[in-house]
């Protein structure tokens, strides 16, 4: 039985300027957005709660089902032009239990985590990177 799942990516420190968009399918965007802060992506999974562990779906995912991940794309690649910077980064999803699932349904709640918008060579994030927080559970806003 699949259900909606909404999720909540914070991005934390992305680099100053340069759009990052959540992808949608192959080659579809969220709206890009840009901040020197942090970038709130909120987008919906569709969870077979029936499935051991959680299988997660959808217009947003991609991957093999055990290593699910979403797109976050930056410069070029979120429909910036003019700028040098042409990435994406591999945010997981995983981690995500049935159980955590199916109390953010019954509540109507958001889960979400952070990840680290900035790569280690001081541009955009990109290729597998690793959560900064697992998720977690919270209201939706």
């Amino acid at each position: 039985m699949n259900e909606s799942l909404k999720l909540r990516l914070i991005v934390t420190g992305p680099l100053p300027g340069v759009w990052c968009a959540v992808q949608r399918g192959k080659s579809e965007l969220l709206q890009p957005t840009t901040s020197p802060g942090e970038l709130t992506f909120n987008f919906t999974v569709q969870a077979n709660l029936a499935k051991d562990p959680l299988a997660l779906t959808g217009e947003f995912t991609q991957g093999p089902p055990a290593k699910r991940f979403v797109y976050v794309n930056s410069g070029s690649y979120a429909g910036q032009s003019g700028t040098v910077w042409s990435r994406r980064a591999k945010v997981p999803i995983t981690g995500i239990s049935a159980s955590m699932a199916r109390e953010a349904i019954a509540r109507d709640g958001v889960l979400q985590a952070r990840v680290r918008g900035t790569g280690g060579d001081g541009g955009p994030f990109c290729a597998s990177v690793p959560l900064s927080s697992d998720w977690t559970l919270t209201d939706a806003v």
